[in-house]
């Protein structure tokens, strides 16, 4: 069949690109066909990544729906593999295998970021990483049945090893995963009869080669993500990292080793390789892109979020950090020049200036500096999880409920066994992709916990 109207590809559904499909659909609906190419059918709202872990949230509350936000999009299940420029198409291989190839008049790169690994021994083989659903299900599997099994042990070691969890990687997600993860081990002690007054309580070690946590923010914010962690019994430790990392411990470059079974992974993110990949001109592995986010010499090639070196006009000579609030906005500017090279609109520069951040702490705890105005406490958390729900773009209602019954109910702590630990390797490049194996390819002895 011959094509009627010009197609505009948009590769990933992040904040960048589920914002290019949601504009595209309204200002360009009617001028181009537009297909939305992702690994699954949903946005993954990361920011409440850690939420899911501690069991305050459901999966499917951070996960919203493509077809039900994009109605007017055409979504392509698959995973981008190859860009060839010259024939304008895009190779892709579906969650089942099969390839195939998407030919394109406009093209939108928005396909994010990935684990960064660093060449630390042992880090690739038991570290998990945490920049998807599937990892953050195992992982709330994992710490809840290390709890478990270390209150069924009379080995006081072998209770001290489950007990101690390593967080490396002091940012926005090691820090709430620390946060988050402390309170939750904390009430499945609670609820174990055998505990024993005497036995190990649980042991969070936040870890950062950085001179304090939240280095990328202001020092108040810093300050207060700090205290608070201290006060709940988090062992924080800047100006350390790890040596090396074995299965039942690791190395610090301290000298001192740590008994332990789980190691969470959160030093930061690189770009996903595919940009590196497709032979254009990069920084740090972002695809350099003007500040209207085309591709110089390529003018039906847009580039926006974490894939895309944009240049900072409000601090000239630098790029924009890779931050979900940059990405959400490039979309829509990225969308808004995708329309204006087919005839609809003007052309616009990316301009933004940050409002603030928040960091949820756990709990009512939580820093925030909206319009620059340094807050903690309540009114913090209260900010926090208003400009999640306003971020959202959608399931706002069902995340706000299990809010409220997170505040007056227990949580339930069981394991639900839906992702092996193998299944989530710290060094893919799209861990959305992760899935049990069928029973036949099942290795013979699983990985020790």
């Amino acid at each position: 069949m011959t094509r009627q109207r010009p197609r505009i590809v948009i590769v990933g559904a992040g904040f960048a690109g589920h914002q290019a499909a949601k504009s595209l659909s309204r200002t360009a609906r009617d001028k181009a066909e537009i297909v939305l190419l992702n690994p699954t059918d949903y946005f993954l709202y990361l920011p409440l990544l850690p939420q899911v872990a501690a069991g305050i949230l459901g999966p499917r509350r951070v996960t919203v729906s493509l077809l039900g936000t994009l109605p007017r999009v055409r979504l392509v299940l698959g995973e981008a593999d190859h860009v060839d420029l010259q024939a304008r198409s895009v190779h892709y291989t579906d969650p089942e295998g099969t390839g195939g190839t998407l030919e394109y008049d406009r093209l939108v790169l928005a396909v994010g970021s990935v684990n960064k690994l660093l060449p630390i021994p042992g880090v690739a083989e038991y570290a998990h990483g945490f920049r998807g659903l599937p990892e953050a299900l195992y992982l709330r599997d994992h710490v809840t049945r290390q709890i478990e099994l270390a209150a069924a042990t009379d080995d006081p070691d072998e209770c001290a090893r489950r007990c101690t969890f390593v967080v490396v990687g002091a940012g926005y997600t090691g820090t709430e995963v620390a946060a988050q993860g402390k309170m939750f081990t904390d009430a499945l002690v609670r609820k174990q009869p055998s505990w024993r007054r005497s036995a190990q309580k649980p042991r969070w070690l936040l870890l950062d080669v950085a001179p304090r946590v939240l280095p990328e923010l202001d020092r108040r914010l810093s300050g207060t993500a700090d205290r608070v962690l201290r006060e709940r019994g988090v062992d924080v430790r800047t100006r350390t990292s790890v040596k090396e990392a074995v299965s039942d411990g690791v190395l610090l470059d301290d000298g001192e080793f740590v008994p332990t079974r789980t190691l969470v992974w959160c030093v930061g993110v690189r770009p996903d390789p595919l940009v590196s990949e497709i032979g254009l001109p990069v920084e740090r592995g972002r695809l350099l892109v003007t500040p209207q986010l085309n591709v110089p010499g390529h003018p039906e090639v847009f580039a926006c979020g974490d894939a895309a070196a944009v240049p900072d006009l409000t601090r000239p000579g630098e790029y924009t950090p890779m931050t979900a609030q940059h990405a959400a906005r490039q979309g829509k500017v990225a969308a808004r020049n995708v329309a204006a090279s087919l005839g609809r609109g003007q052309h616009r520069s990316y301009k933004h200036n940050d409002l603030g951040f928040v960091v949820d702490l756990g709990g009512v705890k939580a820093a925030a500096n909206p319009l620059g105005i340094p807050l903690s406490g309540p009114v913090a958390g209260a900010v926090t999880r208003g400009y999640h729900l306003a971020a959202m773009p959608g399931n706002r209602v069902r995340v706000a409920a299990d809010w409220i019954l997170d505040a007056v109910l227990p949580r339930q702590s069981v394991q639900l066994g839906l992702v092996r630990s193998w299944s989530v390797p710290l060094d893919t490049s799209s861990p959305e992709l992760a899935r049990v194996p069928d029973a036949p390819d099942l290795p013979a002895s699983p990985p020790k916990e």
